[in-house]
């Protein structure tokens, strides 16, 4: 049997040829739609330059297992779990390596209503079906059809603000020549239209698979200077970047500076909770003090929940929660079927900036300055959970851990996570990788961060 090595723990990534190709494609297609049972499904793909044949051969695959296709274009892929929400269908595709390097393409799953499909809930099955090519023999085979959801799905986007509360506003926007410039077009079109009071600066605006200006992944620092120096040079309210799927905004004040996802959660918990107050958000476990404070003083209730978008979305499902939120930059929204978005998130900031009127950098710099962060930072490691045991008994083999008893809280919700009274940190293994990624944050003592993360450092720089 053919093992197939793209399936990862959420969603399908591979090294084109090797790993993901045209015939593999195909397999995935006809299992997705036999497992799903599928009468019809919707696809999409990202602006890579392998993506349009990608999706053909899983059209391919979705067809002759007797599912019809509608071909939603280039995409975003929330522009595809919004189709699979708005639309008759049961469930759909979007063909995208996100922020990937260029010989990498892959696939994310929904189901009906744009019910996550991941390791967990039913990605195993696709997997053993395309592997073990267990096809269903079918009488009648799919029909395929071009359609697009935009305008519908821009009435969505701006169903989330009051568009009257928008004050003056310039806007950087950079596409990062991903998929993600059409929706924007979009937007500003209608912004035209409603007379709003917005500017777009565009930057790297047109889509362009041979991604001239490198990969859309504004996480790394490199790729953070056009769109800094856009928003100096031009005077602008905020900066906001994409990655190559825009299911993730990163945003920059009006200095050009780049803001952590962590106390973007903070800001858009708060703004929920100013029209729907009472309301449940979920947030992940890695930085969690600032989100806590804002949310609680919101008039909030706030629900940890263990990081990943398959976990979030389903623990949002359970408590009916309004907004899910991790520091990644992953948004998730009970009225977009819980999915996450790049595109609501710098709306509601939009929004948020008018209607306070302070300059994002102040928004963001009184939340910085009472919950100090370190930022995720990786470690090289043989062992992952030999060396959290290691840091673990560092700092709780002097306690005889009855945990609050001895001033230290012990949480492996998610990784080890320990809270002191005025810090606490969280670390937890890379799914994919012999990585760790730790994350430090104090109450108000920016030193502090850079002691903590020197006599962490020492530890896992032993284990190394």
């Amino acid at each position: 049997m053919n093992r197939l090595t793209c399936f990862k723990a959420y969603d399908v990534r591979g090294k084109l040829g090797e790993e993901i190709n045209d015939e593999i494609a195909y397999r995935i297609g006809r299992a997705y739609a036999q497992y799903l049972g599928a009468g019809r499904v919707v696809a999409g793909g990202d602006v890579r330059l392998t993506s349009e044949p990608l999706k053909q051969a899983l059209a391919e695959g979705i067809m002759d297992a007797g599912a019809d296709v509608i071909d939603i274009g280039m995409t975003g892929t929330e522009e595809v779990y919004f189709a699979a929400f708005h639309l008759d269908v049961d469930g759909g595709v979007e063909v995208t390596a996100s922020h990937n390097p260029m010989d990498y393409n892959g696939m994310k799953f929904v189901g009906r209503g744009a019910s996550p499909i991941s390791g967990e809930s039913g990605l195993r099955e696709i997997r053993r079906i395309a592997e073990q090519r267990d096809f269903r023999s079918t009488t009648t085979k799919g029909k395929c059809s071009q359609s697009t959801v935009l305008d519908a799905y821009i009435d969505h986007l701006f169903g989330y603000i009051e568009p009257a509360n928008l004050r003056p506003l310039r806007l950087v926007v950079n596409a990062g020549n991903g998929a993600a410039g059409h929706v924007i077009d979009a937007i500003e079109a209608r912004v035209v239209d409603q007379r709003l009071p917005v500017e777009f600066i565009k930057v790297h605006h047109e889509p362009d698979g041979s991604f001239p200006n490198g990969i859309p992944n504004p996480l790394l620092p490199e790729n953070r200077a056009a769109t800094a120096e856009a928003v100096r040079e031009h005077g602008a309210d905020m900066g906001i970047a994409w990655d190559g799927d825009f299911d993730r905004c990163f945003l920059f004040d009006e200095n050009g500076a780049f803001i952590e996802g962590y106390y973007i959660v903070g800001l858009l918990a708060q703004a929920f909770l100013k029209k729907h107050p009472g309301e449940k958000i979920i947030h992940d476990p890695r930085l969690i003090w600032n989100t806590l404070d804002m949310v609680k003083k919101a008039g909030g209730i706030p629900v940890q929940c263990k990081a990943g978008h398959a976990y979030i979305k389903e623990r949002m499902r359970a408590e009916n929660a309004i907004y899910g939120g991790e520091m990644s930059a992953h948004h998730y929204f009970r009225d977009f079927a819980y999915c996450d978005s790049g595109m609501i998130p710098w709306l509601l900031i939009a929004e948020l900036l008018s209607v306070s009127g302070k300059p994002l950098s102040v928004l963001v710099s009184e939340r910085v300055a009472a919950y100090p962060c370190s930022g995720e930072i990786n470690f090289k490691v043989e062992n992952t959970d030999a060396t959290m045991e290691k840091v673990k008994n560092h700092f709780c083999a002097p306690l005889s851990l009855k945990d609050e008893e001895n001033g230290v809280r012990i949480d492996t919700m998610d990784g080890l996570s320990l809270e002191f009274s005025d810090w606490r940190f969280n670390l937890r293994a890379s799914n994919t990788e012999p990585l760790l990624r730790l994350n430090i944050e104090t109450r108000g003592d920016v030193q502090a961060v850079g002691a903590r993360l020197t006599e962490i450092k020492a530890i896992l720089t032993r284990s190394a």
